[in-house]
Parts: C-alpha cells; structure tokens; sequence
C-alpha cells in the first residue's frame, strides 16, 4: 500500500537474491498514488499499480495475472526471507512430488520473540519446529504451484480479507493436489495481532460462512459454522468483539458467497485423516 518503503526494499531484496534460481517479482501497488515506484531499480521487479484498494486477495489475484513463473510465493511488504536458499530448497521440493500442490512457511518474528500459534496451520501447533501436511496455509508465507492455484480458481476476492487462503485450500485439495508445513522454509514477519484491524471479526465471521457456503457439503457446512460461533462465543466474550462478529455472521448468510463447488466427501475424509476435519 506503499505505506512501508524501508520494509519494502528489504523485502523484495530478499526475494531478488535468492541463490541459484530464476526470480521475478510483481510488486502491485493496492490502491496507491499514481506516482509511486519501486524502491529497487532491478529489471527484474515489475511494478503494477491498481487505482483502488481490492483486498489482499484480490491483490495476489492481480500479481498472479501479472506474472509467468511456475512457481508462486506471496510475500507482504513488511517480510522477508531470510535464507537465499529458500527458493532452491522450494525448487527441489516441488520437483520431488508432483502432487505438491502449496507450501506453507514457518514464520518467524525477527526480533527473536515466540512464535505465534495461528502461524502453524494445524491443531497440534506447539511445536513450530515440526514439518507435516496440513489442509490450509499462511498467505503471506508460502509457495504453490500455478496448476494448484488455477485449479482452485485463484483466491476468492471478495472476501477481501480473512479466509481466503483457506478456500483456495480446500479447492486445492479437492483437485487432488497436497499441502504441507514445512519448518525449514521461513519467513520472517513482525508479531502483531490480526485484531489490531477494525473489520477482524466482522470479515472472519463473514467469511467464515462464505467459506462454508463456498466450498463444504450442506451437513459438513453447518456443523463447521455451529463449531466455529461455539468457539467464538467461549473465547472472546466481550461485547465489543461479539457484536461486530454476529453481525458479519449475518452478513455472511445474506450475501451471496459466490461460485459455490463443495469438496467431495473423500476430500473430506482426507482432511480428517490429515489431521483437521473441515469442521473446526
């Protein structure tokens, strides 16, 4: 959002310097002013300003139109790699099996502080350390393959924020394709909270009802939503929290959710098997 130049710079250094692999980077501009530029001069980094704000998926969704590589990461201005092996190791990791569809990043706070628990995209999360599958992924901090991304139909933009990666997860999967965590990939981030946003908990508990609606069977869809306004209820209590929530909630079953294509009940069952059934 052009808000952020010294992170910036060295975010798409990290990117630029990685060893032994072709990289290009698509630097969209999400709602800038007209007359703003890219802190490094590189050919190898092309600029892409969009008049208006449209979201972080709808921004990713425009950096994907924008490039050619096989391979895509995203990376928020505030990140960076702090491995110039990182896109070798993910080179190799891809080539290994072709039913690699995404890999999701370990993140790390680079001030050294402890790691956050919603980083680790699985119910067992306590030790970040530790490499598995999983059935979603951390946006700002992976790597997938173009075929997965096309066979999901790309991020949902609508959503704006909040949930997306887990659509293009979950449709990822259903077209067969897998998706790990993978602690040896890392990606160093900031520690902040997601409630430091104003719309948080109205656009998690909107999207959180598109998703379902979107992307699960009828009775897998309202078990998923009836957990997750349980869950809600028992963790945040406070007035403040649960209005804006409930009111996303209910805007979530008035507006339309878009291209509905529910998983396969196998899809299903893999997940649980996974680890994490598409309820919780």
């Amino acid at each position: 959002m052009g808000n952020r130049p010294v992170e910036l710079d060295r975010s798409i250094r990290s990117a630029l310097n990685q060893k032994d692999v072709d990289v290009e980077v698509i630097l969209v501009g999400n709602g800038v002013r007209g007359d703003w530029e890219s802190p490094v001069d590189d050919a190898r980094v092309k600029t892409y300003l969009l008049p208006e704000n449209l979201g972080i998926p709808g921004g990713r969704n425009k950096g994907v139109e924008f490039s050619a590589g096989e391979l895509i990461l995203f990376l928020d201005d505030d990140g960076y790699y702090p491995s110039l092996e990182l896109g070798k190791r993910l080179e190799g990791m891809f080539a290994a099996d072709p039913a690699l569809g995404i890999v999701s990043f370990q993140v790390k706070d680079p001030e050294g502080g402890p790691g956050q628990r919603r980083h680790v995209p699985r119910l067992r999360s306590g030790d970040p350390d530790r490499s598995s599958p999983v059935t979603t992924f951390l946006g700002g901090a992976c790597a997938m393959r173009r075929t997965a991304f096309d066979a999901a139909g790309g991020l949902p933009a609508d959503f704006f924020y909040a949930h997306e990666e887990t659509d293009l997860a979950w449709r990822a999967l259903d077209a067969g394709f897998t998706i790990v965590y993978d602690a040896g990939s890392v990606m160093c981030h900031p520690a902040v909270l997601p409630t430091r946003h104003a719309m948080f908990y109205r656009y998690n508990a909107r999207n959180r009802v598109w998703l379902a609606k979107r992307n699960l069977p009828w009775p897998i869809a309202l078990t998923y939503i009836a957990v997750w306004m349980t869950l809600t209820v028992l963790r945040e209590r406070r007035p403040a929290a649960l209005k804006p929530w409930f009111q996303g909630f209910a805007e979530g079953w008035r507006t339309p959710s878009g291209d509905r294509r529910p998983i396969k009940y196998r899809t299903a069952w893999r997940m649980t098997r996974t680890g994490r059934p598409p309820i919780i």
